[in-house]
């Protein structure tokens, strides 16, 4: 049976029983191995009542910041996109809403257990500072925000992606000049799954104003933000705040938020284990 991950959960998982004996048998479990992601594994791990963290270590948290392992927990750390490949060799992974879709994989059908909807997680439109308020960008913003796409996101995925737009609009800004940016073009990094899909509902709103949307698709975390940084794509959609703020700090880079889309719930599945049980043993 699918474990929602609740506060109520893990207070009556240590409360109740405790940590387990420690195990001698490893349970292999394949994670993210870029830091944000990788964190957010660890913690939903935590949330599960699998292993403690230090003091201190959350959204930065890292496999040497785990203090009790009562499990043998083996971490597998893998690149994010290949983490649906690695899962037939590894007890349980634990992965990206995006690339659990690309596998056809659906968090609220598929995974064993599911992070809370948590707002540090919030998949956004990013651009270049200093270009927040250039009217195709406020333009790509507003189609962004519609009905239309809140609709979208609701029926194509089924839980497994969600809209944190609060008041949708009809995708269209009134402060700005949509004639002046008639036969102008606004390109946007994505990865395919689901941030390129729901780019598409955009680009019909802003064609509709005579504004063209160029959606270039990557299949990594690393080049989006370096083609908006050099100006050679106008903005990206594909990341979290967590993410973005690591590599700006990492990298020098300038990239700053102007929107809040959606949530992809982050899942642990199934690979050689098909249930949670080996957990209760």
């Amino acid at each position: 049976m699918k474990k929602i991950v609740s506060v109520l959960l893990v207070l009556s998982l240590v409360a109740g029983f405790g940590f387990a004996k420690p195990k001698t048998k490893k349970i292999t479990v394949a994670i993210p191995n870029d830091t944000t992601n990788e964190a957010r594994a660890l913690l939903l791990l935590r949330d599960l009542g699998y292993i403690t963290l230090k003091e201190g270590k959350g959204i930065e948290a890292t496999p040497i910041d785990v203090k009790d392992n009562p499990y043998n927990i083996k971490f597998v750390e893998t690149e994010a996109a290949q983490l649906p490949n690695v899962r037939r060799d590894v007890d349980f992974a634990l992965i990206n809403s995006n690339y659990a879709l690309g596998a056809n994989l659906n968090p609220s059908r598929d995974a064993l257990a599911v992070e809370g909807s948590s707002s540090a997680y919030v998949n956004i439109l990013t651009v270049k500072q200093g270009r927040e308020n250039d009217p195709l960008i406020k333009a790509l913003v507003a189609a962004l925000k519609s009905q239309k796409v809140k609709d979208y996101i609701t029926k194509k995925y089924d839980g497994a992606v969600v809209s944190v737009i609060k008041s949708p609009s009809d995708g269209y800004d009134s402060s700005i000049d949509y004639a002046a940016l008639g036969g102008k073009t606004v390109s946007v990094a994505a990865t395919p799954t689901p941030h390129a899909e729901i780019l598409e509902i955009a680009r019909d709103i802003l064609k509709a104003k005579g504004i063209k949307l160029t959606i270039v698709e990557f299949t990594d975390y690393i080049q989006p933000n370096n083609v908006v940084e050099s100006g050679e794509i106008d903005a990206n959609y594909f990341q979290h705040l967590p993410y973005l703020n690591d590599f700006n700090a990492k990298n020098g880079t300038h990239i700053v938020s102007v929107l809040g889309v959606h949530v992809e719930p982050f899942g642990i599945y199934g690979g050689k284990q098909k249930d949670l049980s080996v957990f209760n043993k």
